[in-house]
C-alpha cells in the first residue's frame, strides 16, 4: 500500500483524544490517526489486497551474432562510441572552454 505524507490541522480536543488512545493501544500517534480516520468512513477506508501484480514476460529477440554473455561490453563500445562522436561536436562546452584558456 502507498502512503502519503501530508500536513493536518487537528484541533486540540480531537489531538488530545488521539494521544490518548494511541497511548491506550500502544501505537504512534500517525497509526492512532489512521484508524480513527479508517473507522470514521467504514467499509470504503479499509485496505484493499488485491491480487498481485502479474509479470507477462516477452522475448525480446536479439539479433543474430549478439553474445549474450557480452552484454556489458556492448553498451560500454556504444558509450564510447556516443562520447566520441560528442566530444568531436563543435558545439562541446569543455572544447570551447580548452580553446578559451589558450593564449
Amino acid at each position: 500500500m502507498s502512503r502519503m505524507r501530508t500536513t493536518l490541522t487537528i484541533d486540540d480536543d480531537l489531538a488530545g483524544l488521539l494521544k490518548r488512545r494511541a497511548r491506550e493501544l500502544g501505537v504512534p500517534f500517525k497509526e492512532a490517526v489512521n484508524g480513527a480516520i479508517r473507522s470514521g468512513l467504514g467499509e470504503a477506508a479499509r485496505p484493499r489486497r488485491g491480487a498481485a501484480t502479474k509479470t507477462i514476460p516477452h522475448s525480446f529477440g536479439f539479433r543474430p551474432g549478439v553474445d549474450l554473455d557480452k552484454l556489458n561490453q556492448l553498451a560500454d563500445d556504444l558509450e564510447s562510441e556516443a562520447f566520441v562522436a560528442a566530444s568531436q561536436s563543435p558545439r562541446d562546452p569543455a572544447r570551447r572552454q580548452r580553446t578559451r584558456t589558450r593564449p
